[in-house]
């Protein structure tokens, strides 16, 4: 009887400590969250970014490097400088995707492409994170927290996003998403600068002579 008792005490307490640990890690999620949000919602920020690309199925690797520029609610330029150039512009309605070398330029509907939160969108509106996913703390250091946005069933582009996340300032440091194909893109950020943004930023000017195709 006395060994029951000491054993129901040890599974009591091991809940209690299980359930505890629990609640801090949705703590620590809120906090993070909290953090994010007084950091960069409906704040304009530049970032130099590192992309690495996994095409899982194929078992290909790609990289390339650039800069980035994000407004509220919905604008984005992203700059690849390497190895190849080409822009990716959007001012929340129109997408534009411009490659100067082959004198061309895609144009559709933005909503296909970034309503999901693919290609980072959700870094021009971090206020949207807590509508659209699950939240939860995946991984912590003395230095910063890795948090997991599980996205809803119903997405059939995202299946998950990893947003590593510095402890002392809330800046994003790295982004990684993986789609429903299990196919995964990793951004490394660096240099983040908050600044105004003109509007024009996000839009684009065909220039005279290039080739234009119509993606909707």
């Amino acid at each position: 009887m006395k060994l029951f008792r000491i054993l129901f005490i040890v599974l009591l307490c091991s809940g209690w400590i299980h359930g505890a640990a629990a609640s801090d890690t949705r703590t620590l999620a809120q906090t993070v969250l909290d953090g994010l949000e007084d950091q960069y919602a409906g704040r304009s920020f530049s970032a130099e970014f590192k992309q690495t690309s996994i095409l899982t199925a194929l078992d290909i690797s790609e990289t390339a490097s650039g800069k980035a520029w994000f407004s509220h609610p919905g604008k984005m330029k992203w700059q690849y400088l390497a190895p190849e150039r080409h822009d990716i512009i959007t001012n929340g309605q129109t997408l534009w995707i411009f490659r100067p070398d082959e004198d061309q330029v895609m144009i559709g509907d933005a909503a296909p492409f970034f309503a999901s939160g693919a290609g980072g969108a959700f870094l021009s509106d971090i206020s949207k994170i807590r509508d659209n996913f699950s939240v939860s703390v995946t991984e912590t250091t003395d230095q910063w927290v890795e948090l997991q946005l599980d996205a809803p069933p119903e997405n059939t582009d995202i299946q998950s996003i990893r947003i590593q996340v510095n402890r002392t300032d809330f800046q994003i440091q790295t982004v990684t998403t993986v789609n429903t194909a299990k196919d995964i893109t990793r951004f490394e950020l660096s240099d983040i600068q908050f600044q105004d943004m003109p509007d024009h930023w996000f839009e684009f000017e065909i220039p005279s002579g290039t080739h234009i195709i119509d993606m909707n």
